[in-house]
């Protein structure tokens, strides 16, 4: 009884001093979950802000680098115009300074405007081709610094004028030769190309939810640039009392509690990183930073609770027990600390390169997309100028062919290496005989080299292939070695070679491996660059772009599809001397096929007389398709899209049409839709009427969607009248 009684008053005095220990180890618990959020909050948000700042910075250093050089291209304009007029003067006495001279001299150089003026300063001539004259400009033209240039005729003057619609105006102005006046030109940036082409840190946020990661807010001066709230752009600073309160601290790191005035929960801790230019502003509301505090005080009542129990038991185990959650507790939070870390690095490492990336690919294809364009927008403006000169249209009109099938080559080989760096791309399964393959590239190849002045050296194929039929996909196979020799003859010589030697190199399974070793005389490559060859947009010099017209995705497709049949390629190659390609493929022998006679080659390709329903949306694509079949005799009916293409097949009577010609992409019903709607209907001439899709999608893939749906046979855009008038006729049977 007596024990009973210690018992009970030794609990009686135990009890406030469990609940003096809880209260005070929840305290504990609470100051260091509390400032390990804090902790984690800053390191969170420091983060987040240095890397916004480090690419704000590296975005102003890549417009900064742009904008010198858009400078150093009006300077060297200027100083091209100081050079002509020197010659000019030097072969007349005469005023040079016609409107035909300045207009001819801002076309060359490709300025808005040319502006020359006496050495005072005062104009003399001026041309230009948008609203931005002189006038505009007079604060610019009249300043100390551009007429002291007539001084001194080494000197130049340049400044690029930031104007209030967004555009911008890069001006320069150099002295002329005799000191007599000052050439003065720019070019005017319009607003619309600024804004699609300059780089901006609006990407740089999408990524970022402002309710997950917090308000992030790029300023200049009082001014928010850039934020992941759209709402917050443009606005003051001012109107923001968080930003004012973390900026009124002045210290660029440290995490802030700014206080807004309102209910506890909807305050913020944020931080602010100084940059070279702007201010990186992050910060969340309480309720972010403290999530883990109350899941962190409950566990740690539930395990008190659960030790006091314990305890009453055994003290000594649930000291030990408690002891041993918590370094559980710890490791396990430092454990998922440290793998959210690693993948935020990640994160910005992935975002880092699709940067990288995006903006090289920008750069590169804004270039090579833009070369051809020019050029048939040139020649367009010529011929518009010289509508009498038969035979410069002529001409104008073959090179502008030329231009546009490097732009088409161009557009392709940059969706035939999105397809295989996608796998998208899927090789064919055929039997496909070597010799003829062989010939067949060997005509193509014959004519591009003829064209530029290179000898072809090869082996006579036939003979020397043990088994000449073989399984592989000869649309691939022929895209593979037409590259390989288009790099040949075009990095050649004039009156260079290309060689081709071939043998077979075994048998083992019913495999048979076949080596193709192509070489050239050309100019070679340097070791340094045969380790990146494979590697898209990849070039040997900085110039070869404009130099060689290649879009640099040559090889890096021959590699692809190498890789996809098995097959292995080197190189080697000595600058000045030329390059060796090695390939070796792998093929599943066939059994020897019977040679048939292609009904094709039988039939003629006279079409005249021939009723065609036309499908095509395009008015422009429509008139000239219609134009050229009706020049071949055929009878054509033009519909708008796939709908109309029904409803006539419909009301027509059968056999009213002997072919349907149908575009693909159209609306209302596509070319794939219309077809099948067609094919099931239940009429005779439904089933027999032959369709051929007519489309600018020009891969494999394309054709064998065109065929599954129904239709006989695939033309690619831009069309071949021969190809479209030989495919009319294998299919119609009068």
């Amino acid at each position: 009884m007596e024990n009973n009684t210690i018992t009970r008053k030794k609990r009686k005095r135990i009890w406030p001093i469990e609940i003096i220990a809880g209260l005070f180890i929840m305290m504990i618990v609470f100051f260091i979950a509390v400032n390990v959020d804090i902790k984690t909050t800053q390191e969170t948000l420091s983060d987040t802000a240095h890397y916004i700042n480090e690419q704000c910075n590296s975005f102003t250093r890549l417009n900064l680098a742009s904008e010198t050089k858009s400078l150093l291209r009006v300077i060297e304009s200027a100083q091209q115009i100081k050079h002509n007029i020197t010659y000019e003067r030097s072969l007349s006495d005469k005023d040079i300074f016609t409107e035909e001279f300045i207009k001819k001299n801002m076309q060359e150089c490709y300025l808005t405007a040319v502006i020359i003026m006496d050495s005072k300063g005062n104009l003399i001539a001026q041309e230009y081709t948008d609203e931005y004259g002189a006038d505009e400009l007079n604060e610019y033209l009249d300043s100390t610094s551009l007429i002291d240039v007539v001084d001194n005729t080494e000197k130049t003057y340049a400044i690029r004028i930031d104007c209030e619609d967004g555009s911008y105006v890069d001006l320069a102005a150099c002295g002329m030769a005799d000191s007599s006046g000052i050439v003065v030109v720019y070019y005017h940036t319009p607003a619309e190309y600024v804004n699609n082409y300059n780089l901006s840190f609006t990407h740089i946020l999408s990524g970022y939810d402002d309710r997950e990661d917090g308000k992030i807010v790029v300023t200049k001066g009082n001014q928010i640039i850039a934020s992941n709230d759209d709402s917050m752009v443009g606005e003051d600073i001012d109107k923001y009392n968080v930003i004012k309160k973390i900026k009124e601290t002045g210290a660029s790191g440290k995490i802030v509690h700014a206080d807004s005035n309102r209910r506890w929960g909807s305050h913020n801790y944020g931080l602010m990183e100084r940059g070279r230019d702007y201010y990186v502003y992050v910060y969340m509301p309480e309720r972010n930073v403290f999530k883990t505090t109350p899941r962190n005080m409950q566990y740690t009542f539930v395990a008190y609770m659960f030790a006091v129990l314990v305890l009453n038991m055994m003290r000594w185990k649930t000291v030990q027990g408690y002891e041993r959650e918590q370094y559980e507790m710890q490791q396990q939070y430092a454990k998922t600390l440290q793998e959210k870390n690693e993948q935020l690095q990640e994160a910005v490492r992935r975002e880092e390169k699709a940067n990288a990336a995006k903006t090289d690919f920008l750069s590169r294809m804004t270039h090579d997309i833009r070369t051809p364009l020019n050029g048939i927008i040139g020649l367009l403006r010529i011929d518009e100028s010289h509508k009498e000169d038969t035979d410069m249209i002529n001409t104008n009109r073959k090179k502008m062919s030329i231009a546009a099938n490097h732009l088409l080559s161009l557009i392709n080989d940059i969706l035939q290496m999105s397809k295989l760096e996608d796998g998208q791309i899927e090789l064919s399964r055929e039997i496909v005989d070597l010799n003829k393959l062989a010939k067949d590239i060997i005509t193509i190849v014959e004519q591009r080299a003829s064209d530029s002045g290179v000898n072809l050296k090869y082996d006579k194929v036939a003979g020397k292939v043990m088994y000449p039929y073989v399984y592989g996909s000869p649309l691939h196979l022929r895209q593979l070695f037409l590259n390989i020799y288009a790099n040949c003859i075009k990095y050649n010589k004039a009156g260079g070679m290309v060689s081709t030697y071939f043998k077979c190199i075994g048998t083992q399974d019913g495999i048979v491996t076949y080596e193709w070793t192509v070489t050239d005389t050309g100019i070679g490559m340097s070791e340094e660059f045969l380790e990146h060859i494979f590697e898209p947009f990849v070039q040997e010099k900085t110039d070869a772009r404009s130099v060689y017209q290649g879009t640099g995705l040559g090889m890096a497709i021959v590699k692809s599809l190498v890789d996809k049949m098995n097959g292995t390629i080197s190189v080697t190659s000595k600058e000045g001397e030329g390059s060796t390609f090695v390939i070796r493929i792998p093929f599943e022998i066939a059994s020897k096929v019977e040679e048939i006679t292609d009904d094709k080659e039988k039939s003629s390709n006279d079409i005249s007389g021939i009723k065609i329903l036309l499908a095509e949306d395009n008015e422009l694509n429509a008139e000239i398709a219609q134009t050229l079949l009706v020049d071949e005799g055929a009878n054509v009916t033009v519909v708008s899209d796939g709908e109309q293409a029904v409803r006539e097949f419909t009301r027509c009577a059968p056999h009213t049409y002997d072919v349907i010609l149908m575009d693909i992409m159209m609306p209302k019903l596509d070319g794939i839709a219309a077809t099948k709607a067609i094919r099931d209907m239940e009429r005779p001439d439904a089933v027999e009427i032959p369709i051929i899709a007519m489309t600018a999608n020009a891969f494999e893939e394309d054709a064998r969607k065109c065929v599954e749906a129904g239709m006989n046979a695939h033309l690619s855009k831009p069309l071949q009248m021969d190809v479209v008038v030989g495919t009319i006729a294998q299919y119609y049977k009068r």
